[in-house]
C-alpha cells in the first residue's frame, strides 16, 4: 500500500467514524469520492497552503456535490487546515462542520455547496475571472453523475466551452447511483464523455480509485491549456472500501449503527494490515 493509498483509508475510517458519531450523513458517496480527492490535496496536483487558505495565486477546488461533506472535511484536516479530532464534531449543535460545507466557517472551503447543478457553474465563474485578471490559477470541480441531470450543469459546461476556460477541470464522480437507485433507472446521463465532448470539452476517462493515475491525469490536465476546458470521467463505486456498502443506493444517506461502524472499521483495519499498512 502506497503512502497515499494509506492516506485514504485513514480518511475512509474516519469517514464512518464521524457520520456514524453524527447519527446522520452520507457515507456512500463520501467513500466514492475519497481517493479522487486524496490526489488533488495529497498527490500534490492543486497549489494549496492550509496556513494561508485564501492565498492569492493558489489553485481553487469546489465540491459541487456537498452532501459529500465528511470526504472534504477528511482531507482538509488531513492537509493542516483544521485538527483532525474536530472531525468528531461533524452535524453537532455549534460544530462548524455541517452537513454540508459553509465556506464562512471552515477554512479550505472555497464556497458554500449543496444545491446540486450550482458548484460547476461557480468553478466556471471562478475560472473565468482568474482569467480575466491573468492569474494562472487552476480550477477544479467534483460532481455527482446524478447531480449531472441538472440542466444548469449543463449550460455551465456551454459558458465554459464558450469562454476557452482550459484552467477548468470538472471531475464526475461516476458511480452509477443516486439517492432513488441508480442513474440509469431515474434518469439515465447517458454517455457523460461523449456528452462534454459534444459541448467542446477536453475529456479523459479514469478509474476513480487508482490514486497515483489520478494524479496523472489530473496533473495533466492541469497543465494543458490548449484552449479547452477539461473533464474527468472518474469510474467509482458508491461506499468503496466498506463491502456492505459498495455499490448500494440505500448507504447514500444513512449512518452505520454501532454494529455495522465496528464491521466498517475492522474491514478497513483488514485492509490496511493486509498490505502491511499500520496506524
Amino acid at each position: 500500500m502506497t503512502e497515499l493509498e494509506r492516506c485514504a483509508n485513514e480518511m475512509r475510517r474516519d469517514i464512518v467514524r464521524m457520520i456514524a458519531e453524527a447519527g446522520s450523513g452520507h457515507p456512500g458517496g463520501s467513500l466514492s469520492c475519497i481517493d479522487i480527492l486524496c490526489a488533488l490535496y495529497m498527490g500534490g496536483v492543486l497549489e494549496h497552503d492550509p496556513a494561508e487558505p485564501r492565498k492569492a495565486g493558489r489553485d481553487w477546488f469546489f465540491l459541487a456535490k456537498g452532501h459529500a461533506a465528511p470526504a472534504l472535511y477528511a482531507v482538509l484536516a488531513h492537509a493542516g487546515y483544521f485538527p483532525r479530532e474536530e472531525l468528531t464534531t461533524l452535524r453537532k449543535l455549534g460544530s462548524r462542520l455541517q452537513g454540508h460545507p459553509d465556506s464562512s466557517l471552515v477554512p479550505g472551503v472555497e464556497v458554500s455547496t449543496g444545491s446540486l447543478g450550482q458548484g460547476l457553474s461557480i468553478a466556471a465563474g471562478c475560472a473565468a475571472g482568474l482569467a480575466l485578471d491573468g492569474q494562472a490559477g487552476a480550477v477544479f470541480a467534483l460532481l455527482g453523475d446524478g447531480e449531472c441531470e441538472e440542466g444548469q450543469v449543463w449550460e455551465a459546461a456551454m459558458f465554459a466551452a464558450h469562454r476557452g476556460l482550459d484552467g477548468l477541470t470538472a471531475i464526475v464522480d461516476r458511480n452509477n447511483l443516486q439517492i432513488d437507485g441508480r442513474t440509469s433507472e431515474v434518469c439515465d446521463p447517458g454517455d457523460l464523455s461523449a456528452k462534454f465532448a459534444a459541448f467542446g470539452w477536453d475529456v479523459r476517462e479514469a478509474d476513480g480509485h487508482d490514486i497515483a493515475g489520478m494524479v496523472d491525469v489530473l496533473s495533466a490536465c492541469k497543465a494543458d491549456r490548449s484552449g479547452r476546458p477539461h473533464a474527468v470521467i472518474a469510474h467509482t463505486v458508491k461506499g468503496k472500501g466498506v463491502s456492505f456498502m459498495e455499490d448500494q443506493a440505500g448507504w447514500h444517506g444513512k449512518a452505520p449503527n454501532a454494529e455495522e461502524l465496528e464491521a466498517a472499521l475492522a474491514e478497513l483495519a483488514g485492509a490496511c494490515e493486509k498490505e502491511a499498512c499500520r496506524d
